[in-house]
């Protein structure tokens, strides 16, 4: 074997490692990606009709919602929109259509108190879906309804929907999911002991759940019967309260 022979063999198998580690490389992108934003990712694909051009985009929120001022609510925010959340929930019972408008600008004080951006409702939901994945969707959901409603378009059924989204999200935001992340990854560093950190995620999200639950039974003088959005498998819908 001659040496130009030699040369040329190596620089193909260069070549070769290079796009071996490149396509291993997307792959996991890909699979962070779609964990981090579960059927956002997959909407995304739908909406820009192609992969890489999606997965570019929802890099490019992450990047967006870095450099944004996302703080935490103190513990007397939380408690007074808590208070003013009880407040629309009972309104709702003999003013559905004020309520689910009061919903949604309660919704955007939030936003506004957090430090995210509110002036485009489109942007406003792109970079809630970086660490709000799993109520973004509904948040859309409930602008629509609130927006058919204004129209006259919205039946009592659609607002009392409304109502559910807007309280998941309302409850997803009084949650600091921003910075939860930095403070677990800062403690593995410390220790070395990154899998403590990761088993402290899953704990973590198992209380935000559990939270959830427990706040899910609240007042329930005011609470609001609501059929879920999802089916059982046997197609049959179950009623839930808010």
């Amino acid at each position: 074997m001659t040496q130009s022979t030699m040369i040329v063999l190596a620089v193909v198998a260069v070549v070769v490692l290079a796009a071996v580690g490149w396509l291993v490389w997307q792959r996991k992108r890909s699979e962070a990606l779609r964990e981090q934003y579960g059927p956002e990712y997959d909407r995304t694909v739908r909406q820009m009709g192609d992969q890489r051009r999606a997965e570019s985009e929802l890099m490019k929120r992450q990047e967006r919602v870095e450099q944004l001022d996302i703080r935490p609510l103190s513990a007397s925010q939380r408690s007074d929109y808590m208070d003013r959340w009880r407040t629309v929930q009972a309104k709702f019972v003999d003013d559905p259509k004020g309520a689910v408008t009061d919903a949604d600008g309660l919704v955007t004080d939030v936003l506004k108190a957090r430090g995210y951006p509110v002036a485009d409702f489109d942007q406003r939901a792109a970079d809630l879906s970086v660490h709000h994945p799993r109520v973004v969707e509904n948040y859309r959901a409930a602008r629509d309804i609130a927006q058919r409603h204004r129209r006259g378009e919205a039946t009592t059924e659609d607002l009392r929907q409304a109502m559910v989204f807007y309280r998941a999200l309302f409850q997803d935001l009084l949650e600091d999911r921003e910075h939860a992340p930095e403070r677990e990854l800062a403690a593995a560093a410390r220790n070395g002991e990154r899998e403590v950190a990761r088993t402290a995620a899953r704990a973590d999200e198992h209380v935000h759940e559990t939270d959830e639950r427990v706040h899910a039974h609240d007042d329930e003088a005011t609470q609001i019967p609501i059929q879920r959005v999802n089916s059982r498998p046997n197609g049959t819908e179950r009623e839930v309260r808010s």
